[in-house]
């Protein structure tokens, strides 16, 4: 893959009305949920990004009939719970770390080895939190020393053991694990986290007619539950747009003066909205409008004016409801009046990039004050970015387009290198930026 650089101009208004891909969560479970139930799914709005289809060839490897993806249209013809067949070959889940663990609970109840590889980036990051509950619902794991890819899972045709998961942290892709695994185990299997994460899980699981009971245990903490062997029936997806891209745009129009911008279509569950309510508190002029349900998902329209923000205290419950969104938030208390401080966040160490080190690298490299600290960040803000400066990404595409968003409020053109992996979860990103009133080219390096 050759280098791909963005050069960004300082300046611009960012008005309009734009709708950005498909939700990428979204778009992975409707997927993996299709392939295992009885008959045919149909998906629209699903997003055609790196991540999304490296868990659509992965289907389509293990047996299954999946026509498209054309203009975000897709069919699966699913095979059943007990349908899939084993690979020929290793299971090559690119960046995609979504794929990579909520795969791995839908493996380790097939009777087939299966190998999971990934590249540099993916290879890195940290596995064994989805092998640990596998293996106390008895299945066979190898991965490499410290836990990482290559990882095996070996079929042996035993049922999986049920069982009742306290999850360590707040991660809504280990609790989608366990509750996938779930589906092949004797009994009833319990995933209960110590913070509210993304259900849309469970969400689809009970669109699909296969019942998840959810039960909120304290203020915190939530529990879902459901049967082993049941069945999903195919259905209808149409995906929402993606929060986690429209993010992007939020901040870029909260942060230019006169800009005036509606994202349309965007997914609003409230286990994703975080980024909404924190933009609030730091003073965005933003407001929710068409509100409506698209098949069980909540969306709305998003209309963002520019007005000053103000650097706040995160409160710590919002930080699961917009871990994905950090880095562009970053970029907001950047030029935010006064201190901005998040805690709480150790989460963001073990992204695509340590994605709390890489940002305030970045943003020191643009004139920021901004201090890593073990499980966040303290940036001080209101001050114009001074210097131009080349940005290292670190393969990390929402490094890559936080800092684009950046370059907004720059003194003079900021380089970010290593740009090809936005790819992975928003390929027309920079057409879309653009449109908006950004000035951002793609050079070869």
């Amino acid at each position: 893959m050759s280098n791909i650089q963005f050069h960004v101009q300082p300046g611009g208004k960012i008005q309009g009305r734009v709708r950005v891909p498909g939700d990428k969560s979204i778009s992975h479970r409707s997927i993996m949920l299709g392939s295992i139930a009885e008959g045919t799914t149909t998906v629209t709005g699903f997003l055609e990004g790196a991540d999304a289809l490296a868990t659509l060839n992965a289907f389509r490897e293990m047996g299954v009939e999946i026509e498209g993806p054309i203009d975000g249209k897709v069919i699966v013809h699913g095979v059943g719970l007990k349908g899939l067949k084993k690979p020929s070959k290793p299971l090559d889940m690119g960046n995609s770390g979504t794929s990579t663990r909520l795969l791995a609970g839908i493996i380790a109840g097939q009777d087939f080895d299966v190998t999971l590889v990934g590249d540099a980036s993916l290879s890195k990051r940290p596995m064994k939190r989805v092998v640990n509950p596998l293996t106390e619902m008895g299945a066979q794991i190898e991965t490499q020393e410290g836990g990482t890819l290559p990882m095996v899972i070996k079929g042996n045709g035993e049922p999986l053991k049920a069982i009742d998961y306290t999850l360590p942290m707040a991660s809504a892709q280990v609790k989608s694990c366990v509750l996938l695994a779930g589906l092949y185990a004797d009994g009833k299997t319990c995933a209960l986290e110590p913070a509210p994460t993304r259900d849309h899980t469970e969400r689809m699981l009970n669109g699909f007619g296969y019942e998840v009971k959810s039960e909120k245990i304290d203020a915190q903490q939530t529990k879902a539950c459901l049967q082993g062997g049941g069945k999903l029936t195919g259905m209808h997806i149409d995906v929402p747009s993606d929060i986690s891209s429209a993010a992007f745009f939020m901040v870029a129009a909260a942060i230019s003066e006169g800009s005036d911008l509606v994202i349309e279509h965007v997914g609003m569950n409230p286990t994703r909205t975080g980024i909404i309510d924190i933009l609030k508190l730091m003073g965005a002029d933003l407001t929710l409008e068409n509100f409506h349900e698209v098949g069980g998902e909540p969306v709305a329209d998003v209309h963002i004016k520019y007005a000053p923000l103000k650097g706040i205290e995160i409160p710590e419950e919002l930080v699961a409801l917009a871990i994905d969104e950090f880095p562009v938030l970053f970029v907001a208390a950047s030029v935010a009046d006064g201190k901005t401080v998040l805690t709480g966040a150790e989460e963001l160490r073990v992204k695509e990039s340590d994605r709390i080190q890489v940002m305030a690298d970045a943003l020191q490299a643009v004139g920021i004050d901004a201090q890593p600290t073990p499980d966040g960040m303290i940036i001080t803000g209101g001050v114009q970015s001074k210097q131009t400066a080349e940005i290292q990404s670190h393969h990390d595409h929402r490094i890559s387009m936080a800092m684009t968003v950046a370059g907004l409020r720059g003194a003079d053109t900021i380089v970010i290198d290593d740009c090809a992996n936005v790819n992975t979860s928003f390929p027309i990103f920079l057409d879309l930026i653009n449109k908006v009133g950004m000035n951002v080219k793609a050079v070869k390096a």
